[in-house]
């Protein structure tokens, strides 16, 4: 946990195999709690989310700007609707 950072206490439902997981990685000592493997794990996850945002608007840049109301269409439906394979 970071002294001085307001936290707040939440509920978060996790896969017992998950759960399992963190807790032998708390008894071995490679985090030092559950609640800061997760406090961990969402840092990471919320930079990396950061991390794509930024190389997507930069690629979006380079490439003529923000998707059209039609590209955006397209890529929702073949997100939505992958090819059979």
């Amino acid at each position: 946990m970071v002294f001085g950072m307001a936290t707040k206490k939440v509920t978060v439902t996790l896969p017992v195999e998950q759960l399992d997981e963190i807790r032998s990685l708390v008894d071995a000592g490679h985090a030092t709690s559950v609640s800061g493997f997760v406090q961990h794990a969402v840092g990471v996850a919320l930079d990396d989310v950061s991390g794509w945002a930024a190389m997507l608007a930069g690629a979006l840049d380079e490439t003529g700007g923000p998707l059209t109301d039609k590209e955006r269409d397209w890529a929702d439906s073949a997100l939505q609707d992958p090819p059979a394979a």
